[in-house]
């Protein structure tokens, strides 16, 4: 089979590979999409130790039930499914109180198995969930970045957030931008340097985008908000100033959630957590309802996927992984 194989560090190739074995619990999917993820293209940039080479990465993907491996009975062969991008062990006390997704034995697709920028990939069944023939396979891909969204919006129902300022506006902070509109009705505001990911942003229903290189992101949260900051910040970068602006811009009793990868020792002023009594949470993956909640709105148009994603062929894979890789693109989804 075809696959884009990161062969070693700094270089991506289109290769052949041997169809994958299926394993007892598991599926051959055929792979009908999958995106390029942004942790894949750091873990590239930055030569990861967590994704070391050879690996065919990709962990956003739906496909087709192409064979059944032994004991497998809630899937089809020929059922369209979308995958979770982590497998959980389903025995460990983090999964028997219900948070799978922080399995304590957690294998992520592309990283601790083989991933899924190839013709087929094996799958736990436990992973997988109906795909809806009306969702195309370039969105219904994107079950998984959308899931994330809505584990925020789930993470943080407590606070009743009506204004969200999402910092990055690239494919998880769109989607946690349209899981906020769709899921709460919040008002939401969109920070990015990038005028193509600020016009998706507008398109997308963002009350207020900012552009962090000319406008001071966290003067502007509070003119937005009549002085105050808003109710909740989602830091999609992850870098050491946005970070620090996730806190400056959210309200006292406000709260900032980090998703984003980008650097990790930072330096931070404790004063402003704790004086004001801000909340920071954390947020990682989703669960298999949240990625079934992702489809459901994808399938209903109440999230848009299509009109900001670029889809190529597995055959022009390594020039469309170098698109992404040089921001070219807001979100580029595979196609074998």
């Amino acid at each position: 089979m075809k696959t884009l194989l990161y062969p070693e560090f700094d270089r991506v190739e289109v290769a052949e590979s041997a169809v994958p074995a299926v394993a007892r619990g598991e599926v051959l999917l055929k792979v009908a999409a999958c995106g390029i993820c942004g942790s894949e293209l750091e873990g590239f940039r930055k030569r990861s130790p967590r994704r070391p080479p050879p690996l065919v990465m990709g962990h956003e993907f739906c496909g087709v039930v192409a064979e059944l491996g032994g004991g497998v009975a809630n899937v089809s062969a020929g059922q369209k499914v979308v995958s979770n991008s982590l497998v959980s062990c389903g025995n460990c006390v983090r999964c028997q109180r219900g948070d799978t997704h922080l399995c304590a034995q957690r294998q992520i697709f592309g990283m601790h198995r083989p991933g899924a920028f190839a013709e087929f990939v094996s799958v736990p069944a436990q992973c997988l969930i109906s795909w809806p023939d009306a969702l195309p396979a370039e969105a219904a891909c994107l079950a998984e970045p959308l899931g994330n969204g809505v584990h925020i919006v789930n993470l943080t129902r407590h606070l009743a957030s009506r204004s969200v300022l999402v910092i990055g506006g690239g494919p998880i902070g769109l989607m946690t931008q349209q899981a906020f509109q769709a899921i709460s009705g919040a008002t939401v505001f969109v920070s990015d340097p990038v005028p193509a990911r600020r016009d998706a942003a507008t398109k997308l229903g963002a009350k207020r985008v900012i552009d962090p290189a000319s406008e001071d992101v966290v003067k502007i949260a509070r003119e937005l908000t009549e002085g105050e900051g808003v109710d909740l910040v989602v830091d999609a970068v992850g870098g050491a100033a946005t970070k620090q602006q996730s806190l400056a811009a959210a309200r006292p009793g406000g709260a900032a959630v980090w998703i984003g990868l980008h650097e990790n020792a930072i330096t931070l002023d404790t004063f402003e957590i704790t004086l004001p009594e801000r909340t920071v949470l954390g947020t990682y993956a989703a669960t298999q309802a949240e990625l079934q909640t992702a489809v459901e709105l994808m399938a209903r148009g109440a999230v848009d996927a299509r009109s900001w994603v670029t889809v190529s062929p597995l055959d022009r894979s390594v020039e469309a992984f170098e698109r992404a890789l040089n921001a070219r693109e807001i979100k580029v989804v595979l196609t074998p």
